[in-house]
């Protein structure tokens, strides 16, 4: 009766604990869906922040090119821009270039017609994010257009969403493979031998080198035309290999052949030699100097080969997204890769050894589970590569934010306090992981216990079908006896009766091997059962399974929102761009500005009134009224006017308006280059000595 209960409770009690961890996965699942579902389709990393004409500017003449500046530095080939006219004729040349800096321009055919165009253009950013957009303007005054833009946002549709699983599959493929090795080396050599972690380093390996094939399959088609059919072009895939991120993919598929190297002498030479060293210790076999080799002498020149090999391999990897994503670009980008890959390498040692430990406390057989020391030692690389994650992240934040309103008022800001947070729960939890580690016993009669029940486990099967066929009759069949019997009294009826005898003899062992087999198993399921009862005998063991299991679940959410944020575009550009957004849609008309003057001669008092239309970023038209006192026209001999942005040390731009009438100056096409606060300076010249100039601020653009 033991033996049919006793599996039946250790199916319910390892039935539960599977249900439990599906549950788990099943609430990991709904919150990465949510952080998904919250993140834009297609984010981008460089943001438009001015052009010429501006959009939804009216000019008077139709200018020569159109120019946009971007908050970065973007790639453009033939076509990343387009102007179309009124009808949805492409009126550009096709040829972008570069004007310096972060603006790019394109030439336009002369003989324009008045109406609306439309600009539309498609660039990938300095961090490989595919950047589109498109905005209108308007010569002589606004009309109808037929341009329709219906087509999808760069980096959505079917390829889109391949792209982002790509890129989520290959971070979490780096933490297993990082973290994992490393877990092996640096805290638990043991494991070098065990198979579940054996699997589990070489699944982040495989995913890891599956995901980057993938991406660069797919980065043709994801900064292109986002169809499913471009994704085997080899012209688009030769296009991507001459980019920085195709570079990097293929840098990141060497190192992974380098990778497999490495496992195979992880898991096959030094797991072999630690399961020597294992059998030296137990005493069967004295191996410490055999044939005059130091065993442990090669041993640790093993692991420090090993160490120092993975840590190149490691350390490449993680450089093969700081050279592509957001520490390429922006301010510092010679400190800020560095600390990237610092960065990206804490997270993996951390979060990879986690998975490790998870996968040892919970598949680790019972002859080979970890070990105490194995743990603290883990619980301090773990509390080093924490200490590392949060100095880098300080770093790295300060850099893609810039300021408290763009941490609370940006999407990228948002998910940075959301990760924040759940560090925070992180390191809450391993605290209390740390205290179960602090009171985990191994006592040797428990390993003892344990080893017992393992080795009972392996030969539970042999010895109850050992046990039955020593309670079964032997029966010898007739064609087996010995041959110096053939001249005893035998009779026909005698060897039919013995043939009979063989073949219920044959049919007995039959169904002796079948109920030997069902004993075994459990026999078996009782000796795991036991191991079982065994593992969990420790309340402190128990609670650490538990409290890792937790902390492995809220690594899960933490690694998603981490790879969002890597695809979100940074809140200093996020905010710049609202910045130039909302500048542009403050002046709802002209500017009108009044300025009091006095030259200083008889008669020389009066006012100046500058008005800008449409005072916007490109061509305005500028006039300027002087008067007397009472209001009536001012015949002045001179007028001038200029414009400083002194907050980009751009200017005096100098403007010498033509005289239209008494008291009228205008100007047309006055370029205004950038939005921002400009100081406009009018110099009024009353008589051949007497002149004054006199300034005012306004926000133009």
């Amino acid at each position: 009766m033991t033996q049919t209960i006793a599996p039946r409770a250790a199916a319910t009690t390892t039935g539960g604990v599977a249900f439990r961890v599906r549950v788990l996965l099943l609430l990991l699942l709904a919150v990465i869906g949510a952080v998904l579902a919250g993140a834009a389709p297609a984010s981008a990393h460089a943001a438009l922040t001015g052009s010429d004409p501006q959009q939804g500017a009216v000019v008077s003449r139709a200018p020569t090119q159109v120019s946009l500046t971007f908050s970065e530095k973007v790639a453009m080939s033939d076509g990343s821009v387009r102007v179309l006219d009124p009808k949805g004729k492409r009126v550009d040349t096709g040829k972008a270039t570069d004007l310096g800096g972060t603006t790019y321009g394109v030439k336009l055919h002369s003989g324009l017609p008045d109406g609306t165009f439309t600009v539309t253009y498609q660039v990938v950013s300095a961090d490989s994010h595919p950047v589109s957009g498109a905005f209108t303007f308007s010569v002589g005054a606004p009309s109808q257009t037929s341009v329709a833009l219906s087509d999808p946002a760069v980096g959505g549709g079917v390829v889109g969403a391949l792209y982002g699983v790509g890129r989520y599959v290959s971070y979490a493929g780096f933490i297993l493979l990082v973290g994992g090795a490393a877990f092996v080396l640096a805290c638990w050599q043991r494991g070098a031998g065990v198979r579940p972690v054996q699997r589990l380093v070489v699944s982040g390996w495989l995913a890891l080198t599956g995901a980057t094939l993938a991406l660069l399959l797919l980065r043709g088609s994801y900064v292109g035309s986002g169809k499913v059919g471009d994704i085997f072009d080899l012209t688009l895939l030769g296009q991507v290999l001459q980019t920085k991120s195709g570079a990097a993919l293929v840098s990141r598929l060497l190192l992974l052949a380098a990778g497999a190297l490495f496992i195979a002498v992880l898991f096959g030479a030094y797991a072999r030699r630690d399961e020597a060293d294992v059998t030296d210790a137990s005493g069967k076999d004295d191996g410490s100097d055999k044939g005059g080799v130091d065993v442990d002498a090669e041993k640790r020149d093993l692991t420090f080969g090993l160490a120092i090999g993975g840590a190149v391999v490691a350390a490449g990897l993680a450089a093969s997204w700081a050279m592509a994503e957001h520490a390429s670009t922006g301010i510092q980008a010679g400190l800020a890769m560095p600390v990237d890959v610092l960065h990206l390498l804490a997270v993996a040692v951390w979060l990879g050894g986690l998975s490790t430990l998870l996968v040892a406390l919970f598949r680790a057989p019972a002859e080979t589970q970890i070990d105490a020391v194995a743990v603290r030692r883990f619980s301090r690389l773990a509390f080093g590569s924490v200490t590392v994650l949060a100095a880098t992240g300080i770093y790295q934040s300060w850099r893609q934010v810039g300021s408290w309103s763009a941490l609370t008022g940006t999407w990228y800001g948002q998910l940075l306090l959301i990760k924040i947070g759940l560090v925070a729960v992180l390191v809450g939890i391993a605290w209390i992981s740390r205290r179960w580690t602090a009171q985990l016993s191994e006592a040797p009669r428990t390993k003892a216990m344990a080893t017992a029940g393992a080795k009972a486990g392996r030969t539970a099967g042999a010895t109850a079908l050992a046990e039955l066929r020593t309670k079964q009759p032997t029966k010898v069949p007739a064609n087996s006896r010995d041959s110096s019997s053939e001249g005893s009294d035998s009779t026909d009826s005698d060897s039919r009766d013995a043939n009979s005898g063989g073949s219920n003899s044959a049919g007995s062992n039959s169904g002796n091997s079948r109920r030997a087999a069902q004993l075994a198993r459990q026999q078996a399921a009782v000796a795991t059962a036991s191991q079982k009862r065994l593992r969990d005998a420790d309340p402190a063991r128990a609670g650490l399974r538990r409290s890792v299991l937790a902390e492995a679940g809220v690594a899960v959410v933490l690694l998603a929102v981490t790879t969002v944020l890597t695809s979100t575009e940074p809140g200093r550009t996020e905010e710049a761009a609202q910045q130039a957004t909302s500048s542009s849609s403050q002046r709802s008309g002209p500017l009108s500005l009044k300025l009091p003057f006095d030259t200083g001669g008889q008669d020389g008092k009066g006012t100046a009134e500058v008005t800008l239309d449409p005072a916007r970023v490109g061509g305005n038209e500028m006039h300027v009224f002087v008067e007397r006192p009472n209001g009536k026209a001012f015949d002045v001999p001179e007028v001038k006017v200029a414009f400083t942005l002194a907050a980009k040390k751009i200017g005096p731009l100098p403007v010498t308006p033509d005289r239209i009438a008494t008291g009228h100056w205008s100007a047309i096409g006055v370029q205004i280059p950038m939005a921002g606060d400009w100081e406009i300076a009018v110099t009024v010249r009353t008589s051949d000595i007497d002149q004054t100039t006199v300034t005012k601020n306004a926000k133009i653009g």
